[in-house]
């Protein structure tokens, strides 16, 4: 086993085990639950918003999640919700777009922007893996959804 292959190993099982931000905010300023029906997933994000001071532009100053599902799904969450603390929605957004294109294998998969992804980048091996893609990026399409205002439930059929 490689030493790459070791480290996600680790960082899966370790946010699983541990996930950061598992909490259920009180009065959260946007919310949106996402299902992935192929492995059982669930997730509910919720966003903690302030404004920044520039116009139309709100910071993510705290955020949780609640759900039950697979190792990748749970870490997957846990991680993003690291990442995204503290960043403005359109830093959310560009972190959503990089962790899609790399998950996905998007065209110019060669060129992600893994300094932007840090930790996160971790999860590249799972699009190795068609059928655990959808449990990597649910807790992502919930954060577009909440960003968004949707406030709807989203699945990843």
């Amino acid at each position: 086993m490689s030493e790459l292959d070791e480290l996600y190993q680790y960082m899966v099982l370790d946010h699983n085990n541990n996930p950061r931000n598992f909490k259920k905010l009180e009065n959260p300023d946007r919310a949106a639950n996402g299902y992935n029906p192929i492995c059982g997933d669930k997730i509910t994000l919720f966003l903690q918003l302030t404004n920044s001071g520039n116009p139309g532009e709100s910071l993510i100053t705290d955020v949780g999640f609640l759900g039950s599902g697979c190792a990748i799904s749970k870490a997957s969450a846990s991680m993003m919700t690291q990442s995204i603390k503290g960043k403005s929605q359109a830093e959310a957004e560009e972190l959503f777009s990089a962790f899609r294109n790399m998950i996905t294998k998007a065209p110019g998969s060669d060129e992600h922007n893994y300094d932007k992804l840090g930790d996160l980048s971790i999860l590249s091996g799972v699009s190795n893996y068609p059928s655990r893609v959808k449990c990597a990026i649910l807790s992502w399409h919930a954060l577009r959804a909440a960003l968004d205002g949707e406030g709807a439930s989203i699945s990843t059929e």
